[in-house]
């Protein structure tokens, strides 16, 4: 099995993006995919993270991170069948290999900013600036509400992951707003994907709701991942997986 191999094998072709959009992800650092989920599997996700949220407690997340005021959680590979799209659907994995090229999933968390939270700084997922073209990871978010202006939409500086810099280095607060700067927003179903090398953080839920969201995260092959996929992948989970889907996890 190789990377051409297994996206052959998941769907993915030449023309599952076009040109424009594959410009726009060069240029802009983001490109929402619309009408990914529908209506009825959105609804199904949400179901399921409240019964794992319910269940898993303070512990919720705990695989990667905990975050103050949202309910995290990590390890959704083995949590379910039907987060399996979040790593198979041939759209984003043809996103992935724009920008990437060679990638594996690093990791597949969900994060819901809770009402009066959610704030981020402006940050990137990577821990040093890389040059333009150079991109070592690419997330993905899976808008399971309504993304608006209210209820702690993404904002994202286009074009920033071009600068090769890291907000610190030009902002005395990335906190603070930036000029450039704008919010995803965006109808459930939607997915919008990232160059996480893009400056990009939560903003404040206004909202009496959660604001939900899937994170799909993918990284170069050679790095390791958030979550080592190898060593927390369950039996029953890798046996119902494809071996297209096993490379894409980087198990074996």
């Amino acid at each position: 099995m190789d990377m051409d191999v297994a996206l052959r094998e998941l769907g993915v072709t030449d023309d599952v993006l076009t040109q424009d959009e594959k410009d726009q992800l060069d240029r802009d650092g983001f490109l929402p995919l619309k009408g990914i989920l529908t209506a009825e599997e959105v609804a199904a996700i949400n179901e399921r993270l409240a019964e794992l949220t319910a269940a898993e407690g303070d512990r919720a997340g705990l695989e990667v991170h905990q975050e103050r005021g949202t309910d995290r959680l990590a390890d959704l590979v083995n949590k379910d069948p039907r987060f399996e799209v979040c790593f198979s659907h041939p759209r984003v994995l043809a996103a992935m290999r724009h920008v990437l090229g060679e990638f594996k999933l690093s990791s597949l968390n969900s994060r819901a900013a809770l009402p009066g939270e959610g704030h981020q700084g402006l940050h990137v997922d990577f821990g040093h600036p890389v040059q333009p073209g150079e991109y070592e990871v690419c997330n993905s978010i899976w808008l399971l509400d309504d993304f608006t202006p209210e209820n702690g939409a993404t904002r994202v500086v286009p074009g920033s992951h071009r600068r090769a810099t890291m907000p610190g280095d030009e902002m005395p607060n990335p906190g603070a707003d930036h000029p450039d700067q704008i919010q995803l927003l965006g109808t459930a179903g939607t997915v919008v994907i990232f160059n996480s090398h893009l400056w990009h953080g939560g903003t404040k839920n206004h909202t009496n709701n959660p604001r939900r969201a899937l994170h799909s995260y993918f990284a170069r092959r050679h790095l390791p991942q958030q979550l080592d996929q190898q060593t927390y992948i369950r039996l029953n989970t890798y046996n119902r997986l494809t071996p297209a889907q096993h490379f894409i996890l980087g198990v074996t």
